[in-house]
């Protein structure tokens, strides 16, 4: 999957800000797409306002044929785009705990058990609590990692723990 289809389901899922789609667009030029509304956006500055961004956005994916998908699989991309991160080390167990800001329908059982185990996170439990937590989350994401037909090319969402 390329970085404008990958960010398709990321504006869906909301994980873009709309600051974020002008670079978006400068890759997505780099990557060999092309269209005015492409071109417009990839030369606004990442300040300007979001609602022409979004538009200018959305132009763009309806001119270069890229679909936006609906909420259902947004969010499943979403949900294993936070367990390849964990797996990956891209992530850490409390970024999973508290990414899950969308109401996400899981489909498989090793979606509906890492969502789970995710959901169970809160920022109140005891110290002694976390590390069999995130054991827990651990395992449900390579469960996950290891069995979804979602994961080939999928990008891990930026980590904020850098």
């Amino acid at each position: 999957m390329d970085r404008l289809q990958d960010s398709a389901w990321q504006y869906v899922a909301e994980v873009l800000r709309p600051e974020d789609l002008p670079l978006i667009a400068a890759h997505a030029l780099v990557d060999g797409h092309d269209s005015p509304a492409l071109r417009e956006l990839a030369g606004l500055p990442s300040r300007s306002d979001a609602t022409e961004v979004r538009e200018l956005y959305l132009q763009a994916l309806s001119e270069l044929d890229v679909p936006l998908p609906d909420e259902g699989t947004a969010g499943r991309r979403f949900l294993v785009s936070l367990a390849f991160g964990l797996v990956q080390g891209a992530l850490i167990p409390k970024e999973v705990g508290d990414g899950l800001s969308m109401t996400v329908t899981a489909r498989t059982q090793e979606e509906m058990q890492f969502l789970s185990v995710a959901a169970e996170y809160s920022e109140w439990m005891e110290p002694d609590d976390l590390p069999a937590w995130e054991r827990e989350l651990r395992a449900a994401a390579q469960l996950l990692a290891a069995s979804t037909d979602l994961g080939p090319g999928i990008r891990v969402p930026a980590s904020r723990h850098d």
